[in-house]
C-alpha cells in the first residue's frame, strides 16, 4: 500500500485524477524484465497482460479472462475488471476524471480500446510515474546481439528488404517506421538477450523506397563482426531515434499503431503524412520458410524426448515420493537443459496439479505450492527456445484420477484437440470458424473455456506471435508456414484444469491446406474415455501416437524405448 500512497501523492501533484500503469515496457514485449514490470510493482500481479488504473480514491486492475482468477489472488487491494466485459465500461462512462499517462508505454490503439467509450481525459505526461518511486533501480551490462546465417534463416536481409521495397513503392510511401523489435529482428536475422523467454533484441528500424535502412539499438550490443557483416544498414544509437524522427519532413511514412509508440507518433505527427498501416512483416514472419519448418520439427523431437522422459518421471513417482508444483518444474528444466541446442524457456512454466489447474496462466510459488497426489489431474504447459525453434506444449497427466465426470471432460477436450487437427482449411477459413469446432464439445454441455484455442507461434523467437490467431474474434485466414497452437481446455474453479496443446504448421497438399503437428509428446490415455470418441478420432490418435513413437524411439535407450511403446500404444 505504501507505494500506491506514493503514486497517489505524485498523481495530485500534477493535478491529475489518476493515472494508468501498463504491463509492458517501452518495446511492447510480452515477458518484461523485473526491473521493467510496472504493474506488478504496483499490483503485484504477476500476469503476462494487464492495466492498472489508480485513481486518487480507489484503485482497478483491468485483465483478460485469462487472468481474473489470479488477480484476485495477487491483488488485493485492486477491484479487478474483466476489459472484455461491457460492465466495465459502465464504470467509467461517467466519469470526466483527467488520467495521466506515459506516452513511451502506449500505442493509441491501445488507448482508443481502453478508454474510447468512456468519459476519462488521458492527458500524456512525458515521465514515467513508477520511475519515481522505485527505490532499487537495477543498471545491467547490456548483452550483445548475434546474427542468424542466411542458411539458418532461410532468406537473407537483402532479400526480405526487396520484398518490403516493393510494397514501398507499390503504395507511393517514402518510408516504412518498423517499430515492432520482433519485425526488426526477423527483417535483419537478428536475435538477443532483452527478455527472458525471448531471443529478443530491444530495437527499432526506418527503411526507405530508395532502401536505405536505419537500425536504432543501443551501440553497445553490437560488436564488429555484426557491423561488418550489416554493412548496408546504419546502426544509431537508440537515444537518437527521437531527434532522427523530428528531422523528417513532409514525407510520406507508414506507421503500425499497434507497436509505434503515441510518444514517436506525435513526433512524426507534426511534419509528415502518415499512413497507417498494418506492418507487412507480421504476414511475412508467420509464413515460415521450408528452413524454418524443417527446424522447429528438429527442435519438436528434441524437446518431446525432454517431456516424454518427464512424463515417465512424474507417472512412476508421484506416488513414491514428494513431487510439488514446483519441484515437477525445476525437473523439466533440468531435462531440458541436457539438450545442447536448448538455450532457455519460451514463456514460465505452468506447473499446476488440484484447484491451482483452475487458474489458466498460474505460477507456482511457495506460498500456492501444492503437492502432487493420487486422485488429482497434473496440468503442465512448457516451452523451449532452442537452436533453432521455439516449443510450447500442454499435457494434462491423470494421478490415478479414476472420477468419470473429469474423464468426460478430458475426452470431450482432447475431440475439440483433434477436430482442430483434422479440419479441412481453404484459402477463406477463418481462425473463429475453427474456434467454434472446437468448443463444440463442451457446448453441446453448457461448457466453455475462457481463452482462444491457438496463437501463432514464431521462429526461435515470440512464443506468442500474431496477426493470426484461433480465437472467437479472429477473421484472418491462413496460410502455408503458418504455425499456431491448437490448445483447447477446460477449467473449474477450486477443482481442476484440464488443456491439451499441439504446435501445427499449416502445410499443402495438391487439393488444400491442412494442420501437420509438430509436437512429439504421448497424449495421456488414462483420462479417457474411449466410448465417447468416434472411429475417425481413434484413428486420429493411434496415428499421432504412432508418429511419436517412430520419432522419439531411435533417441532413447532400451527400456525408455519400452515405456514409450506402451505410452503410444493403440487406444
Amino acid at each position: 500500500m505504501e507505494k500506491i500512497k506514493k503514486l497517489k501523492q505524485i498523481i495530485k501533484l500534477h493535478n491529475l485524477d489518476g493515472y494508468i500503469v501498463p504491463k509492458n515496457d517501452e518495446f511492447f514485449s510480452e515477458f518484461v524484465e523485473s526491473e521493467k514490470d510496472d504493474l506488478k510493482f504496483i499490483s503485484n500481479f504477476s500476469g503476462s497482460y494487464g492495466f492498472a488504473i489508480i485513481l486518487t480514491n480507489s484503485n482497478y486492475l483491468l485483465v483478460d479472462g485469462r487472468y481474473t482468477l489470479q488477480a484476485k489472488l495477487e491483488s488485493k487491494n485492486f477491484k479487478i475488471i474483466d476489459m472484455y466485459k461491457k460492465t466495465y465500461f459502465k464504470i467509467f462512462k461517467n466519469k470526466k476524471l483527467k488520467i495521466g499517462y506515459c506516452p513511451k508505454l502506449f500505442t493509441s490503439l491501445t488507448l482508443k480500446r481502453i478508454f474510447s467509450k468512456t468519459s476519462l481525459n488521458t492527458i500524456p505526461i512525458e515521465e514515467n510515474f513508477i520511475d519515481k518511486i522505485r527505490t532499487k533501480k537495477i543498471s545491467k551490462k547490456p548483452k550483445k546481439i548475434f546474427s542468424l546465417s542466411d542458411k539458418v534463416a532461410g532468406q537473407s536481409p537483402k532479400k526480405k528488404i526487396e520484398i518490403l521495397i516493393k510494397n514501398l513503392k507499390k503504395k507511393k510511401l517514402d518510408f516504412m517506421f518498423i517499430s515492432a523489435p520482433e519485425n526488426v529482428a526477423w527483417l535483419l536475422n537478428l536475435r538477443g538477450f532483452d527478455s527472458l523467454y525471448s531471443p529478443q533484441v530491444n530495437c527499432h528500424a526506418i527503411l526507405s523506397q530508395s532502401g536505405e535502412i536505419s537500425l536504432f539499438i543501443d551501440r553497445r550490443k553490437v560488436e564488429r563482426a555484426i557491423r561488418k557483416k550489416l554493412n548496408f544498414v546504419k546502426i544509431i544509437d537508440i537515444k537518437y531515434l527521437s531527434s532522427f524522427l523530428g528531422i523528417l519532413n513532409k514525407i510520406n511514412i507508414s506507421v503500425d499503431v499497434a507497436s509505434c509508440s503515441q510518444f514517436y507518433l506525435d513526433i512524426l505527427k507534426k511534419n509528415n503524412n502518415i499512413f497507417y498501416k498494418k506492418d507487412l512483416i507480421y504476414l511475412l514472419k508467420a509464413k515460415k520458410n521450408k528452413t524454418e519448418i524443417n527446424n522447429m520439427k528438429k527442435a519438436h523431437i528434441e524437446d518431446g524426448l525432454a517431456l516424454t522422459r518427464f512424463i515417465f518421471w512424474i507417472k512412476e513417482n508421484f506416488n513414491k515420493k514428494k513431487i510439488t508444483e514446483i519441484s515437477a518444474q525445476e525437473k523439466i528444466y533440468k531435462l531440458r537443459k541436457k539438450n545442447k541446442n536448448f538455450k532457455f524457456l519460451s514463456f514460465p512454466t505452468i506447473s499446476s496439479t488440484g484447484s491451482n489447474g483452475a487458474i489458466i496462466h498460474y505460477r507456482a510459488s511457495k506460498k500456492t505450492n501444492q503437492v502432487l497426489k493420487k486422485g488429482k489431474l497434473y496440468l503442465i504447459d512448457s516451452g523451449g527456445q532452442y537452436f533453432y525453434g521455439t516449443t510450447d506444449v500442454t499435457r494434462t497427466l491423470s494421478l490415478q484420477n479414476n472420477n468419470k465426470r473429469i474423464k468426460d471432460i478430458y475426452t470431450r477436450v482432447l475431440k475439440g484437440h483433434i477436430a482442430v487437427a483434422n479440419y479441412r482449411i481453404n484459402k477463406k477459413t477463418t481462425g473463429s470458424e475453427i474456434d467454434r469446432c472446437a468448443r463444440r464439445y463442451l457446448n453441446a454441455f453448457n461448457l466453455d473455456y475462457n481463452h482462444g484455442t491457438g496463437h501463432g507461434v514464431g521462429y526461435f523467437y515470440n512464443v506468442h506471435e500474431g496477426p493470426l490467431s484461433i480465437s472467437k474474434f479472429s477473421n484472418g485466414n491462413f496460410e502455408k508456414g503458418m504455425v499456431l497452437s491448437n490448445e483447447p481446455g477446460y477449467y473449474e474453479k477450486n477443482k481442476f484444469g484440464i488443456r491439451i496443446e499441439n504446435l501445427v504448421a499449416v502445410n499443402e497438399n495438391s487439393k488444400n491446406l491442412f494442420f501437420e503437428n509438430l509436437t512429439m509428446v504421448p497424449i495421456d490415455k488414462d483420462l479417457i474415455n474411449k466410448r465417447l470418441l468416434s472411429k475417425n478420432e481413434i484413428k486420429w490418435l493411434d496415428n499421432y501416437h504412432r508418429n511419436v513413437f517412430l520419432n522419439l524411439k531411435k533417441f532413447m535407450k532400451k527400456q525408455e524405448r519400452k515405456k514409450l511403446k506402451i505410452y503410444c500404444s493403440k487406444i
